[in-house]
């Protein structure tokens, strides 16, 4: 039930490079009688991009006679509609409410290193490393080398024979961080896209059978049955996906040895991070998946990349609880923009050479939809989700014991919000007795900012206009091959 408060103008002049369409639409809101409190809702807002309109009213009655002590309709609002945040998590959609996201998985992810939001303190003390599980490759792509401080050419390679569609494979360049050829490949016809949507679509599966194979290899390192390591030990851990610019998702992880009761008990003396290490060092490789056979797609399995890279994490030191919360938490907020692709779901029958997205990444989600389309690789869900190149995983996900959950933060918020309502009373005593009950009805009625809206939100807030005024795209990504 937000309040109405009438507020002065903007303090930031809008951006002179303005359409005349979003200048009327501008004009129309500067001389509504609805101006103070669209002012308002905008500041309130605090710069989301797609805010979601809500019809609809609130009353609060005292619950023992059903007198109406307060009620609140949205019909005093500009268009008649509340305007409420988005909350999506998606940089790329809207940078405000992604915010709100990046901070509360940077929460989540440090109360499970350093304690707070309900974990003990002692969490410090457990071994915990951060490990990096990578994608194998598919083919050569352009990539950004570093080699004593100084950018080192591509892929070198002096005598190279060219392949069999007629292309050299080497690369002499010494590629800027924003070269958009970092991450295509150096053949585009014979980089296997087929390979690439499969492994990402088989991602989840793969996480999921590297941390059975975890607690298989800690268990026979400390002489257990896996009944035995439950009773004594808990592995937690939480983790995040990530796309590289080839299009190929890898995940970050965090993973803590606790006690039989989770973090707020001590794990047993026996599981020390050199154990764990040599635990992820076996599993990794262990596991594979394989997709279900189909005309025309060869048999093959899918396993993790050569690369795994595993540290410990300390309190003190290069890689602290602060820096890997930061690090997780960034890409927490981040989809498959890197690699030029959709930010949304392919239309059936959308003519994919009509998408303003990269060469690269209209192969791939054309390589989605033939493979989609198969029958014995429906449970895939390929075309469903080409525009994320296959991948249909969720991008943070944690073990129920690492520490708190979102749900549970955003909880707090509300009801942090929800005090200044607190005057809300029926006027009885004793106060335990003073019970209000609530009723809302809301219906959804739109979403979006009209562009004059979205002018005088970026005003208000300072925040970046939409793309809608800007040609901005994508975001930090790796370019390792």
């Amino acid at each position: 039930m937000p309040d109405a408060e009438p507020t002065t103008g903007p303090t930031t002049a809008a951006p002179s490079l303005v359409t005349p369409l979003a200048a009327a639409s501008l004009s129309s809101a500067l001389d509504s009688p609805d101006y103070p409190r669209l002012v308002a809702r905008l500041r309130h807002l605090d710069g989301c991009r797609q805010p979601v309109h809500l019809r609809g009213h609130v009353e609060h009655r005292d619950p023992l006679t059903g007198r109406l002590l307060h009620r609140y309709t949205t019909t005093r609002e500009p268009g008649g509609v509340l305007r409420v945040a988005c909350k999506t998590r998606r940089a790329s959609r809207c940078p405000s409410c992604a915010e709100t996201y990046r901070a509360d998985t940077y929460q989540l992810i440090r109360a499970g290193l350093a304690g707070g939001k309900g974990v003990p303190d002692s969490v410090t003390t457990h071994p915990a490393a951060f490990v990096t599980l990578t994608a194998p490759s598919f083919g050569t792509v352009h990539t950004r080398r570093e080699s004593g401080g100084a950018v080192a050419p591509c892929h070198p390679r002096r005598n190279a024979a060219p392949c069999p569609h007629g292309v050299r494979l080497s690369c002499t360049v010494r590629h800027g961080a924003d070269d958009p050829r970092l991450g295509t490949p150096l053949c585009p016809d014979g980089y296997d896209r087929t390979g690439t949507v499969l492994f990402n679509a088989l991602a989840p599966e793969l996480w999921r059978r590297f941390t059975l194979a975890l607690r298989r290899r800690l268990a026979r390192a400390a002489g257990l049955t896996l009944a035995e390591l439950r009773e004594q030990t808990t592995v937690s851990f939480a983790k995040v996906s990530e796309y590289q610019r080839r299009g190929l998702v890898h995940f970050h992880a965090v993973i803590r040895l606790d006690g039989p009761d989770g973090p707020a008990s001590p794990p047993p003396a026996w599981a020390a991070f050199a154990l764990l290490a040599d635990a992820v060092r076996h599993a990794a490789p262990a596991v594979t998946a394989t997709p279900p056979a189909a005309p025309g797609v060869p048999a093959r399995s899918f396993a993790w990349g050569r690369q795994l890279d595993i540290r410990p994490i300390t309190t003190t030191g290069h890689l602290t609880d602060t820096a890997v919360a930061g690090y997780i938490a960034k890409y927490a907020t981040k989809a498959a923009e890197c690699v030029g692709t959709l930010d949304r779901r392919v239309r059936p029958g959308e003519n994919l050479a009509a998408l303003h997205i990269t060469d690269h990444a209209r192969r791939l989600i054309a390589e989605c939809l033939r493979l989609g389309a198969l029958p014995e690789l429906a449970g895939l869900r390929l075309a469903e989700w080409a525009h994320m190149l296959g991948f249909r995983g969720h991008f943070s996900t944690k073990s129920r014991r690492y520490s708190t959950t979102l749900g549970a933060l955003r909880s707090a918020r509300a009801t942090h919000n929800q005090h200044r309502h607190d005057d809300i009373t029926t006027g009885r005593l004793p106060l335990d007795d003073d019970q209000v009950l609530t009723v809302a009805h809301w219906a959804y009625a739109g979403r979006g900012l009209t562009p004059g809206e979205a002018l005088l939100s970026a005003a208000l807030t300072g925040k970046p206009l939409p793309a809608l005024f800007s040609d901005e795209r994508g975001s930090e990504c790796p370019s390792s091959s």
